[in-house]
This record gives C-alpha cells, structure tokens and sequence, in this order.
C-alpha cells in the first residue's frame, strides 16, 4: 500500500478522533433537550487558552515533568471548562427552556460571540502558542519511503479513545448514565420517576464541554498556536461530524469524526489542501441528502 495513503489515514484517524471528541458535546446536548449547543467551538477555544494558562503555571512551580505537567494540565482544563459548560447552560438554555425552539438558538448564538469577545479583550487578538512539550517519531519503513508517528500525535490518538471509551462506558453501565438515557428518552416520564432532569441537563452540558476541553489540549499540544477565533471552524467541523454520524447518537458522533478527519485528510493530500473545507461541508450537504438521519441515527418518523 501507498506509503503516502496510510501517512494520511493516520493524520486522519488523529485529527478525526479530535472531531469526535467535540461532537459528543453537540450530540450529548441535541440528544437530551433536542437542541444545538452552538457556543460549543468557543468552549474549545477557551480550553486552549486554559491549556496554555496551566501549562505557565505549572512550569513556574518548578514541574517539569511530561505525565505530571500534562495531567495537571488536562485536570484544570476539564474542571474549567465543564464549569464553563455549566455556565453556558444555566444563562443561555435554562431560562428559555419552556420558550419557543428558536430562543435557545439565537441565545447559543450570541454566547458565542460573548466567549469570543471575552477571550480577545482579556488574552489579546494575537495567535498565541505553547512550546513543544513531546518530541521524537516513530517510523515504518515502507520500501524506499517511510510512514511517520510523531509521539504527539499517538498520545493524541491513544487519549482521545481513552476518553471515548470512559465516556462510553459511563453512559452505558452507570447510574449517571441511565439517567442520562432516561430523560433522552422521556424527560416527562423522568421528572416524574424521581430524576432531577435539571440537574442531568447541567451535567450532560458539563460532560460535553470536558470534552471539548480534552480536545482543546490535545489540538493545543499538537499545532501550538490558537487564537480567540479557533473555535469556529474546527466547531462547524464537528458539528458535522456529529451530524454525519447521527446526531444525539454518542458512537456516531465518534464514527462521524474519524470519517470526516479520513476524508479530510485524504482530500487535503491528494487534491488540493486549500479545498478540504469545502469538500468536508459537500460530504455533510450529500449525507443529508440521501440519509438525512446520519450514518447510526434513527430516522424521525412524522405523524400526520
């Protein structure tokens, strides 16, 4: 096989994992209140920010080393930003929940552009970046060519699945979970079996921005640059992977990704890299076209 094809199915399944990690937020949200969380991208973006912030801090105190620096780091940024989720849901959806669909949305909206402005004015419009924290590569030579690792990038790959399989696990074999899954199904039916539905709401949108804020550091660790803007694209992005999946469907949010970072990356490599963007949103317009449900979602079935 093409030394070059797995090189990008590798890069691929690595930035797919991360799409679909940010995609559990929006499909995790969309599959309790039936709505999209669409301040979801900037909670990404304030995780990198928060990365960056631990990482100084840490490095002043004297740690230095990899595991205790990055564990410290992905600790703050995942109590932090699930703070943050909580937030969001308590000023932007709870007090319009029992308002008309399009209230929540343009609320989701303009805390977006709130979080946006928040980090430009406090941290500065500039591109920030951190330095490179895991060097080295592994390589397998294929013929005279050879297919790259980077250890960023497999630390990249092996915490994300480790995160969707705790994830995964969480809602399928705790409490937690199936209350969880209860009020997905029937938040009526939930209230009134004794399930505080306020309180599973609030922390279905803190497990979603935890991890949008694991992705945050891992994205963070790999590229090392950011701004007060990247969460928009990268957000529209795994908005359609969740989409892609079936959205309010948790493995088809993980599925969604990686095919989109595959297809993405692939794209990017044998056709022009300038384009990616367009080809990842005409891959979202054709799956709605002939499977608007997504890959592993159940089609909505109207009564007349």
């Amino acid at each position: 096989m093409d030394s070059f094809f797995l090189q990008q199915l590798f890069n691929g399944i690595t930035l797919g994992a991360v799409y679909g990690l940010i995609a559990i937020g929006y499909t995790m949200v969309y599959g309790i209140i039936g709505m999209i969380n669409f301040a979801h991208g900037e909670v990404y973006m304030i995780s990198a920010y928060l990365c960056a912030i631990a990482l100084a801090l840490l490095s002043f105190f004297g740690l230095h080393s990899f595991p205790l620096l990055i564990l410290g780091t992905l600790v703050f940024t995942i109590v932090v930003t699930g703070v943050y989720g909580w937030a969001i849901e308590r000023i932007a959806y709870k007090p319009l929940r029992n308002s008309t669909r399009l209230a929540p949305l343009i609320s989701a909206i303009g805390m977006s552009l709130i979080l946006q402005n928040y980090a430009q004015i406090s941290q500065g419009p500039r591109q920030q970046g951190i330095p490179t924290m895991l060097d080295g590569a592994v390589r397998f030579h294929i013929g005279e060519s050879f297919v790259q690792m980077t250890y960023t990038k497999l630390f990249i790959l092996v915490a994300s699945l480790v995160g969707m399989l705790v994830l995964s696990w969480i809602i399928s074999n705790t409490k937690l979970g199936r209350m969880c899954r209860a009020v997905q199904q029937d938040r009526k039916m939930a209230s009134i079996l004794g399930i505080n539905t306020d309180r599973i709401i609030s922390l279905v949108f803190m497990i979603g921005a935890a991890m949008a804020g694991l992705a945050g550091v891992l994205v963070t660790m790999n590229y090392g640059t950011f701004d007060f803007y990247a969460g928009f694209i990268i957000g529209i992005k795994a908005f359609t992977a969740a989409v892609l999946g079936g959205i309010g469907s948790l493995p088809g949010a993980m599925l969604g990704g990686l095919i989109l970072g595959i297809a993405e990356a692939q794209f990017s490599g044998m056709v022009n890299s300038d384009y990616k963007d367009v080809f990842s949103f005409g891959l979202l317009v054709v799956i709605l076209i002939f499977r608007p449900q997504g890959l592993l979602g159940r089609p909505v079935v109207t009564k007349v």
